[in-house]
Formats: structure tokens, sequence, C-alpha cells
């Protein structure tokens, strides 16, 4: 209310009184849906009339809470999204009219500014009303406004396009991450669906630092459901993790499968950030806190294995600096490694990689203070040219954290495996000369590498039309696959009950007649001539003379 002239605050003050009677829970609906009405009907009005009006229905929101908001969620949003646009179109034209004319009012760009925080603040209070249930739906729906340049969405061209698109983005984005904040669910597979995160990873690579800097917060947002992000004051490579207080629950079947579905898709993301000519100190920062929450809400053995691993292919990006990148980036990722393998190895307790991460740590800070974050990510960040030539004890080395990983039960040829981030469908719809080029280069090599003598069926050449027969005949088996669930799920669904306790019953009785005779066979073994007999786990053991 600060920022809105005095009228304007008397306006809100008149109107919250004039609506009061009608402000119950139960009725709250029948308010929000006038003064959606009324914002529509004064679109054109000042920015601070329409600012006056959407701070009302974010009071009206909160009152709202107790109840619910009811039939008009869609509605609500709907509302405030196209005011959003509107919005951002008055203020790239300068006018209300899309045609200048005498007499043409000329709007000021910071007053639609306001009006666009009010609204975002507003779809913000809105959200927070909601089941979790309805706000995954809200997410899904104010993505599917994101303009993103992909085979789905059509982008604006031309330079005015280009603003119009930026500033949609950004705002759409700003509202999603008002959405997002105190989201909390058990069940991340099907409250963030692939409908949804696929274009929020995509937004994540885009050019505009200002909006893979908003991408990145909303995934902490989302994946932190315990708080635990704002436990951390600074980033450090000596947390305490016990003065930290961190909440850290066993991951969930559900949360499993989840990671099982989209970590892959998540680390190439995060990989690809990284490297990056216009990330800051803040794009690095939130990088760490992703992983960080990930590390702590969705860690199974096999995450933190390939976290460790994406996080030492950030190093290996650093050093190598294909794409030349600026100084302070490469120290920065220098800096994000040696953090979090310096907070994953106290979770883990493990103490031979605690002592090989301390001990690379403690070599930094004597000859190379400028490769952790003590001098990276502060108000006055060091940095150093030398960067260019890091000695290997200085290196957090893979061959080195496989070892002592593996030794205590991870999975070490995982672990001496080299991440290397997946293409995706996006990729190869875009990219498919170079993968053709990779194909035909793998078909030369083995041909080169098998016997000259050997008769071998020559190889298919891989064309245009062979790339794409291919894509969609894997779409056409995911369909089929697809309609194959949906027949299993509706037959269980719609059929009645003796018809399914007898396929069951007849499954059961198959399964345990194949077990039988397979028991029957391992517990009769054959006599052997030696006289020896296989037991469990192949060792031989001598049976007694007879």
């Amino acid at each position: 209310m600060a920022d809105i002239p005095p009228w304007i605050a008397d306006f809100i003050s008149t109107y919250t009184k004039h609506f009061t009677p009608c402000f119950q829970p139960q009725h709250s609906h029948l308010v929000i849906q006038q003064l959606l009405g009324h914002l529509d009907a004064n679109s054109k009005s000042a920015a601070t009339v329409r600012a006056g009006i959407v701070e009302v229905l974010s009071e009206a929101a909160v009152i709202a809470a107790s109840g619910s908001v009811g039939p008009t969620v869609l509605e609500v949003f709907n509302t405030l999204l196209r005011q959003l646009r509107l919005s951002i179109d008055y203020e790239l034209r300068g006018t209300y009219d899309s045609t200048i004319n005498i007499g043409t009012k000329i709007i000021k760009e910071h007053e639609e500014r306001m009006f666009q925080e009010a609204v975002i603040k507003t779809i913000g209070s809105f959200a927070s009303t909601l089941p979790i249930y309805q706000r995954s739906e809200v997410m899904l729906f104010i993505m599917g406004k994101v303009p993103l340049p992909s085979l789905h969405h059509a982008m604006e061209i031309g330079k005015a396009g280009e603003n119009r698109n930026r500033l949609t983005q950004i705002m759409l984005l700003k509202s999603l991450l008002q959405v997002s904040m105190g989201f909390q669910c058990n069940n991340m597979l099907t409250a963030l669906p692939t409908s949804f995160l696929d274009p929020l990873l995509s937004s994540a690579l885009m050019e505009d630092a200002e909006i893979r800097l908003f991408v990145l917060e909303i995934l902490i947002c989302l994946i932190d459901r315990h708080g635990n992000r704002h436990k951390f004051s600074s980033i450090s490579t000596s947390p305490d993790i016990a003065i930290l207080k961190l909440k850290v629950d066993k991951c969930s079947r559900q949360d499993a499968l989840f990671m099982k579905k989209h970590s892959q898709h998540l680390y190439r993301h995060i990989y690809l950030s990284c490297n990056d000519t216009a990330n800051t100190q803040t794009h690095y920062e939130a990088m760490y806190f992703l992983l960080v929450v990930i590390s702590i809400e969705l860690a199974t053995e096999d995450v933190v294995v390939d976290l460790i691993r994406l996080v030492l292919a950030v190093q290996e990006m650093a050093l190598n600096n294909e794409d030349n990148l600026p100084t302070y980036c490469r120290c920065a990722m220098h800096a994000l490694c040696a953090a979090y393998l310096s907070l994953i190895s106290n979770l883990t307790t493990v103490p031979a990689f605690c002592q090989h991460i301390h001990e690379v740590i403690e070599m930094r800070q004597k000859v190379a203070p400028y490769l952790l974050p003590e001098d990276v990510f502060t108000e006055n960040p060091q940095w150093s040219n030398v960067v260019d030539q890091v000695d290997t004890e200085l290196l957090f080395l893979q061959s080195k954290i496989s070892e002592v990983l593996g030794g205590s039960g991870y999975n070490s040829d995982r672990l001496s495996t080299p991440y290397v981030p997946q293409l995706t469908d996006e990729d190869r719809l875009s990219k498919r000369k170079s993968i053709g080029e990779t194909i035909s280069l793998q078909v030369e090599v083995e041909s080169r590498n098998s016997p000259e003598k050997e008769e071998r069926a020559p190889a298919e050449e891989i064309t245009f039309e062979t790339l794409k027969k291919a894509i969609v005949d894997s779409v056409a088996v995911e369909e089929q696959e697809r309609e194959r669930r949906r027949q299993v799920v509706e037959k269980f669904q719609k059929a009645p009950f003796e018809e399914i306790a007898a396929h069951c019953g007849a499954r059961n009785l198959f399964t345990l007649t194949n077990i039988h005779v397979i028991f029957l066979i391992f517990c009769s073994p054959p006599p052997s001539p030696s006289g020896t007999i296989t037991a469990a786990f192949g060792q031989p053991q001598n049976t007694p003379s007879l």
C-alpha cells in the first residue's frame, strides 16, 4: 500500500468497507467475482486505479483463505494474467490504444510496473489459499502461458515482439515463483508432471540471465519442502550440520520414482546452466542451493552418486574451458564444487571421503583461495587468472572418490564413469544432422574394428528419412503402451469383481506352479561325477562317501 497514492488508498478502504458484510468465507467468491468484473470493466483506466482494485482482490483472497475460492479459481488467474499481459502491451506502446490520436492518454511506465507487481502479489495471495492439487493446476496453467522458443509455443517476431516476449516471460515466471512459495506435497510425481517440468527446464537454458535465475529459484521453492534453504546464511566449505539443524527425511517411494523419471533431465539443465558466460554470483549460489535441496529432499544412494558425478563434471568443464568462460565463472564453478562436496561428505559421513575432500580444501586454502566459496561468493569476490593451470592436488579426483565411496557400498562403477548430459527429444529434433553424423561415424568405426574375413550384413544407410521414421516409430510405440495401460486401468475400474478375482487367481496359480517346478529342480540336483555338488553362491561342497 506504500506505493499507492493516498486517494487510491482511500478507494481501497472504502471498497473494503463496502463489501465487509459479504466478506465471509462462504460468500467470498461472490465478492471476488464482482471485483474481477470491475477490473475487466476498468482495463483501460489508469494503472493506479487498476492497482487499487487488484489490492482489494488480494485482501479478499486472505479472507477467503479459511473457506474456498470455489469455482472461480481459473477465472481468477485467467483474469489476472490477462490484465498482466494488457499492462505489458500498454507499457510497450505507451498508450491504452493501439493507435495514437489527438487526445490519446500517454501512460507512465513506472505506474504500469507498479500495477504488474500488484497483480503478481495477488496471484501469490490467491495461490496460498489453494490445496496442493489446485496449486499444481495453476502452475501448469501459468506455465502454459509462457512464450518459449520451442515447437509448441508461438513467439512474436521483430524487435517489438522480442521485447514483449521477454517482459511476458519475466512477469509470468515471477507469478509462478509466487505460486511455488510454500509449495509442499507428498507426491512430487503427480504434483509436478512432465507437462510442467519440461517447459520450465527449457526456460533454464534461455539466454536471458534474469529468466534463468527465476527458473532456478522456482525449482528450489518446489523441491525445498522443509525450508532447509533458509538455514544456510552463507555458502561455506565447513558447514556445521549440527548447528544448521537440517530437516532430513528418508526419501519416499514416490520421490524416488520422481527422480528416476526426471533426474537426468534435471541434472542436464544444471550442468548446462553452469556453462553460461552471462552467469553471475547469484546464479552460482542458486545452483548450489538447488543441489543442496535435491540432496536433502530427494536423495537416494543413486541420486547421491549421480550428483557427485555431476559436480565433478562441472569441475572438468571449468578446467577445459571449451566455451571460453570468463575467469570469474570458472572460479565460481570450482567454488561451487568445493562447497557441495564438503556438504555431501558431511551428510554421507564416510570417513575416507570426508578426508579426501578436507585435504583438497585445506590445500586450496593455502595456495588457491580463489577456488573456494569463502573468497568467490562474497560481496567483494576475489579470483585469479591462474585458474588456467590448476595443480592436481587442488582438484577433487574422481578415481579417489570412486575408490573410497565404493568401499562403503556405493556403486563404484557408476562413480568412476564421467557424467555426460543426455540428449532430449528437443535436441534430437533440432540437431538431426549432428546425430546422423554421429551414427554414421559409429557404423564406420564398427566396420573398421570387425575381422576382415567376417561376413557382415551391409549396414543400413543413415538418412534423414531413416531418422524421421525412427522418431515416428518410437512415438507410435509410446502411444501403444499408453493405450495398453489405459485399457488395463479401465478393466480394473469397470470389470465385475468376480472377473478380476478369477483373472488374478489364474495368474497367481501359474506363477506358483512355475516357482514350485524351479524349486524342485534346484533342491534335487543330479549326482556329480566328481563327488561334489554346487551349493548356494556357487561354492563347491564335498559329499560324504558312502
